[in-house]
């Protein structure tokens, strides 16, 4: 495992009580102007032919005048960091912010646009993307001035149900390998099939608040451990619940529209919006989005009360690691095994094969003929005062997130997933030995415990901007 420290750029004697905070909003739209464009489908096509509601990159820069950062929400299923690190370089040339000094995050609407470059529509949404969330953050950075932060969490259990789920006695189907796994995910909500989940959730809404010197709402940095919503109109963009809450936000403020409000995605990648014991009325287009916005947007008021004081003296301090992991290899009993379900032609025998069988029999070849062994990821640790923030740039299950936040030497932590790139589902240990989607080769690449070294590297992190500052 290779490990890459970046060094910390501000120590105990560089801070004076003379230090302020300063910090700085920005909300630029990268709705495409240019369809139609491919969106998340899964193994099938699905096609935009336009946009139901904008798509937003919302920034907030901090800055105590030895550190700035910048913390931006971007609305998308989830940026590669190929594209990521071309809009942190623009970003820095302009601003003077270190590249990791910038974390940037995917929603993981599953309504958001494509950022291939496979049609004319497509590549011309690339440049528009890239160029709006720079800019987000060259007009955050241009907005600093004097400010104070602080941080608090309410709960919103309502809306967060575990995926995954253990079936009662001969319920459970073959999984695509032919195999029975322990659990299932979306299991439907028929209760003879159903038994018990497979894992805890994360109620808590966790919400860094900014204002500025008159006390007015400057930024609020939310988060939330929701896969996300759906349900938006067949064939239109849309920035799913995320875009909603941003824009319900400021109505929350008595009306101050000048706030720049932002939804980020927590560890949620065993968590989704289905309450499998219940049977939920039929809703319209949009509907159940607007629903959780609500909440959330309500849920987001009462921790904004639970704060007693916004600092203006909150030290910064930010670290960002390279962590090298293994990639999986399949058995070469798997690969064969593979390649013979592959080799079926004939549609009558295909339809007598597990669902998603040839799929997945392609990722378990390709997962084998990769050559590359290992994958380098970046983490982050982020201190704003007392607040701590985790960045991990996979579909982190929820335990991952809960443990964090137990562990964590600050008061009050934030952790958030699809940050800084995506490279698939992130199970714990524990969560792997009971199969499911989320732990199958193709959705999951890296070697089973990538979590606990992930954790580990993170904690650390947290220790050392506690003890620095």
């Amino acid at each position: 495992m290779k490990l890459l420290l970046l060094p910390l750029l501000i120590t105990t004697s560089a801070w004076s009580q003379d230090a302020a905070l300063k910090a700085g909003a920005a909300a630029v739209d990268i709705t495409p102007q240019v369809f139609p464009l491919n969106m998340p489908g899964g193994f099938s096509a699905n096609m935009a032919e336009k946009a139901h509601d904008p798509l937003y990159s919302r920034a907030m820069v901090l800055s105590d005048g030895q550190t700035t950062l910048a913390m931006v929400v971007v609305d998308n299923l989830g940026v590669g960091p190929d594209v990521l690190d071309e809009v942190k370089s623009i970003a820095a040339s302009k601003t003077g912010i270190l590249a990791e000094k910038m974390l940037i995050c995917s929603t993981h609407t599953h309504s958001g646009s494509s950022l291939n470059t496979r049609t004319e529509a497509a590549a011309a949404y690339r440049k528009l993307f890239v160029e709006g969330v720079a800019d987000s953050i060259v007009q955050a950075h241009a907005a600093l001035k004097p400010a104070s932060v602080g941080a608090a969490a309410h709960p919103l259990p309502d809306e967060v149900f575990n995926r995954r789920w253990y079936l009662k006695p001969g319920q459970m189907p073959l999984n695509p390998f032919g195999k029975f796994d322990a659990v299932k995910m979306n299991p439907g909500t028929n209760p003879d099939v159903l038994d018990h989940p497979a894992g805890p959730t994360d109620p808590d809404i966790t919400v860094i608040s900014v204002q500025d010197t008159k006390r007015m709402q400057m930024a609020l940095f939310a988060n939330y451990s929701l896969h996300y919503v759906g349900g938006a109109p067949v064939g239109e963009v849309s920035a799913d619940y995320y875009g909603e809450y941003a824009r319900l936000m400021p109505s929350r403020l008595r009306s101050n529209s000048k706030v720049v409000a932002m939804m980020s995605n927590g560890t949620s990648g065993d968590i989704n919006n289905i309450p499998f014991t219940v049977t939920r009325p039929p809703r319209e287009p949009f509907e159940q989005i607007r629903i959780v916005a609500q909440k959330a947007a309500d849920a987001t008021w009462f921790a904004l009360k639970k704060i007693d004081k916004h600092r203006a003296d909150a030290p910064l301090g930010m670290l960002q690691r390279e962590v090298t992991l293994k990639y999986r290899r399949p058995s070469e009993e798997e690969v064969q095994a593979a390649k013979v379900v592959r080799a079926v032609k004939d549609k009558a025998e295909i339809e007598k094969l597990p669902r998603l069988a040839q799929n997945y029999a392609g990722s378990v070849i390709s997962a084998a003929e990769r050559p590359e062994e290992n994958i380098t990821v970046k983490i982050q640790a982020i201190r704003i005062g007392d607040i701590a923030v985790c960045a991990i740039p996979f579909e982190t299950f929820v335990e991952i997130g809960l443990d964090l936040k137990k562990r964590s030497p600050l008061p009050q932590t934030m952790v958030i997933g699809l940050a800084n790139g995506r490279h698939g589902y992130l199970p714990t240990p524990e969560q792997h030995r009971l199969g499911g989607y989320e732990t199958w080769i193709g959705t999951n690449v890296v070697q089973e415990d990538a979590s606990v070294i992930l954790t580990t590297q993170l904690l650390e992190m947290l220790a050392e901007l506690k003890t620095t500052h």
